[in-house]
């Protein structure tokens, strides 16, 4: 495995030999809008630069094949077969999968949403979820804990990457009080006579926490006030790029 890209890492994954990581918009080919490492197939960037741009991700963390899937803002989960072709993944609609066997990678694509990887160490499953707001709501995060069928969930490492902070992320009320409801009370920022402001990182830290996952790392790092570093819908539009993050199953470690 070489190390091309300066991807972002959670410490807890790489201490028990997971290959991973959260994507950044540096080191790839694209340009304009896209540079340099957009990782989104349908955003308008030229097709060969995104291919060139997964071959130096896949470089940089050894998986031959990256499954991802149809991303509609829900709470589904996609465990692939071993042998599955990455493009029948596609064409599947769910915001999460799991990777059952040992060298199977999967990965969400990101621009503000945000980016939840998961893994178990005992069992060597991973799993990738895209929890934007509708995905909190939705629980995608809890489904793909089911999915990964840990034997015991508080053994679980996760890792919440860059998306849009608490510092940008103005919501309506009705859509404040939902994300809410669906994780605590306490991840609503309210600001008298504004919007109120969402903290998503505590949203599904809180959600994790509550299935009884104790390692849970936050990055921090908010998309839309890093230009240079992120993509970011919300800041940009919809001639952004994408990011992603991506995990790779192990074999268990006796």
């Amino acid at each position: 495995m070489t190390d091309d890209l300066p991807l972002l890492r959670a410490s807890a994954l790489s201490a028990r030999g997971f290959a991973h990581g959260f994507t950044t918009r540096v080191g790839g080919v694209s340009d304009g809008p896209f540079a340099s490492l957009n990782l989104g197939g349908a955003v308008g960037d030229d097709p060969e630069r995104v291919r060139e741009n997964h071959r130096r991700l896949a470089r940089s963390l050894g998986y031959e094949r990256l499954h991802q899937t149809h991303q509609v803002h829900g709470g589904a989960v996609h465990i692939p077969s071993p042998d599955a072709a990455p493009a029948d993944t596609f064409r599947v609609e769910a915001d999460a999968l799991v990777a059952a066997a040992p060298g199977v990678a999967v990965a969400i694509r990101v621009a503000d949403c945000v980016p939840v990887l998961l893994a178990d160490p005992l069992s060597g499953r991973v799993a990738a979820a895209h929890a934007g707001w509708r995905g909190v709501v939705s629980g995608v995060v809890g489904a793909a804990l089911d999915d990964l069928d840990a034997r015991d969930p508080g053994a679980v490492i996760a890792a919440i990457g860059p998306s849009i902070g608490p510092c940008c992320f103005e919501v309506g009320d009705g859509v404040a009080a939902e994300i809410a409801a669906h994780s605590a009370p306490d991840v609503v920022l309210p600001r008298a006579g504004e919007k109120p402001r969402v903290d998503l990182w505590l949203a599904v830290e809180r959600q994790l926490r509550a299935r009884g996952v104790r390692a849970v790392t936050t990055l921090g790092r908010c998309t839309v006030c890093e230009p240079d570093a992120f993509f970011s819908f919300r800041r940009d539009g919809a001639r952004s790029g994408r990011m992603v993050g991506v995990i790779v199953a192990r074999a268990t470690i006796s």
